[in-house]
C-alpha cells in the first residue's frame, strides 16, 4: 500500500508543480487524477478487508472513508473520461 500510495502522491505533486509553474498539461492531470484515485479505491478495499465487518460500520473512520474515495472516481470526469484524455495526448491530437 505504501509502495502506491507514494507513487500517487509525487505524480500529483508533478502535476500540481507544472500547474503553479503557469504549464497546463491535460495529459498529465488525468494521469495523476486517474492513478490517485485509482490507488486510492485499492487502498480503501484493503482497509475494508483488514477491518472485516467493522469496515462497513458507520461508527469507524474507514467507513466514512471508503464513501468518499468511491465518489472521486466520478467527481471531475470519470475514469473513462479521464483515459480519453490521456489516449488523446499520447496520440496528439
Amino acid at each position: 500500500m505504501a509502495i502506491k500510495i507514494e507513487t500517487a502522491r509525487l505524480i500529483v505533486y508533478k502535476a500540481a508543480w507544472n500547474f503553479d509553474q503557469g504549464r497546463i498539461d491535460p495529459y498529465l492531470t488525468s494521469v495523476a487524477k486517474t492513478y490517485a484515485c485509482r490507488v486510492a479505491i485499492e487502498v480503501v478495499d484493503e482497509a475494508v478487508q483488514i477491518f472485516g465487518g467493522y469496515g462497513y460500520i458507520g461508527e469507524y473512520d474507514v467507513e466514512r472513508i471508503y464513501r468518499d474515495v468511491r465518489i472521486t472516481e466520478i467527481y471531475e470526469g470519470t475514469r473513462e473520461i479521464q483515459k480519453n484524455t490521456i489516449a488523446r495526448a499520447l496520440l496528439g491530437k
